[in-house]
């Protein structure tokens, strides 16, 4: 499944992200939708659900994340809905870890 989060605050150490691999993290911008998906193995096979997805968080509840190869770059993100399918531009598509 998907979660679709509104990006509400993020750490100015994400900008500053210039390693090849990591310079998704440029594109991160408070306001701007993303979609996380769930998918195994960060999945738990009892719960089938991904760990931090903000299940039973909906009414405006902030919750953090930060980011996977910089821990330095995180920040906050409101759950806007669950999707079967993720359906974001891909620079704003990520996986749960």
């Amino acid at each position: 499944y998907c979660v679709e989060f509104r990006t509400e605050s993020l750490s100015h150490h994400c900008a500053l992200e210039n390693r090849p691999y990591a310079r998704w993290m440029q594109y991160l911008r408070e306001g701007h939708t993303v979609c996380v998906a769930c998918q195994p193995p960060a999945m738990n096979t009892d719960t089938q659900r991904c760990s931090g997805d903000g299940h039973n968080a909906d009414g405006g509840k902030i919750l953090h994340w930060e980011a996977v190869g910089n821990s330095q770059c995180q920040g906050t993100w409101k759950k806007i809905r669950q999707l079967e399918h993720c359906s974001c531009p891909l620079v704003h598509s990520f996986i749960f870890t």
